[in-house]
């Protein structure tokens, strides 16, 4: 197994220059199977990994955050970027105290989201937001003695909570966590090319992330200067959607046609057995 230290000197790297997929898997069989496929990092999802636990987004407690982070890091050789949320804290101190947890599990990255959970003020005031980032840098930068440094991902939420301009909100927030310390920068909710290019030219040099949504293409986020995309719970979404599709039909038509839908197991036992026969 590659060594925590060199799990993020590779993931640092990796943001350097061209484009990569950031697939996310939900649970370790998944991890392992991703690793398989050739992907070279994989990050955590908050959604797959609550879903997985019986609870919506956002639903599940700092421990169970950490426990499945752990699990990720531990079964596979490859870097894990966290799913951090809002780092399960609202106070800068308790955000730091927890990214430093967070970075115990052997992550190569953590992402903090500016969201708050109340609808009534869903993004937290960008001064709160930039002394949470800023606390979190600090808490890599100590951690990081030693062991290399793991990177930072800033996220603006703006996209998905509803304020009224999001793109101009998401880059005024995305240069603030910037200059705040944050690494990587990210608005998931981005569609549009023209609001892509904007961000990427708004932070740069800094490495921005992008959501991957139907119909967009990987080359084509590579031109528009995107250096890393991630499915957030795509992967998870599409693996219910085949659980669901297979289970209604049993309870709604008495049938049983979508399981032939599925992969046969003999191929999952294949790929299985021999991933074991490598680690």
């Amino acid at each position: 197994m590659a060594t925590t230290s060199e799990k993020r000197e590779t993931f640092r790297r990796m943001h350097e220059s061209g484009c990569f997929v950031l697939p996310n898997p939900w649970d370790v069989g998944s991890a392992r199977y991703l690793q398989g496929l050739g992907f070279e990092a994989l990050a955590s999802t908050s959604s797959g990994a609550a879903w997985s636990l019986g609870a919506p987004d956002n639903g599940i407690t700092l421990e169970q955050a950490l426990a499945h982070v752990a699990a990720l890091v531990a079964a596979t050789d490859l870097p894990v970027n966290a799913d951090f949320e809002h780092g399960f804290a609202d106070d800068p101190e308790g955000v730091a105290r927890h990214v430093a947890r967070c970075l115990a599990t052997g992550v190569a990255a953590l992402s903090i989201e500016d969201s708050t959970g109340d609808q009534a003020r869903p993004l937290y005031e960008l001064s709160r937001a930039v002394e949470r980032i800023a606390a979190a840098r600090a808490a890599v930068d100590e951690a990081g003695h030693g062991a290399g440094d793991a990177l930072l991902v800033g996220r603006a939420e703006c996209f998905l909570t509803g304020h009224p301009e999001p793109l101009a909100e998401a880059i005024r927030r995305l240069r603030a966590y910037a200059a705040a310390g944050a690494d990587v920068l990210y608005a998931p909710g981005l569609r549009r090319r023209e609001d892509i290019a904007a961000v990427v030219a708004a932070v740069a040099p800094k490495a921005v992330n992008v959501l991957a949504l139907p119909g967009m293409r990987v080359a084509e986020l590579a031109e528009l200067g995107v250096r890393r995309i991630s499915v957030g719970g795509g992967l998870a979404r599409a693996a219910w959607g085949g659980f669901l599709r297979a289970a209604r039909e049993i309870v709604e038509a008495g049938t049983f046609t979508a399981l032939g839908e599925a992969p046969p197991g003999r191929e999952l036992d294949a790929f299985f057995s021999a991933d074991l026969a490598r680690r």
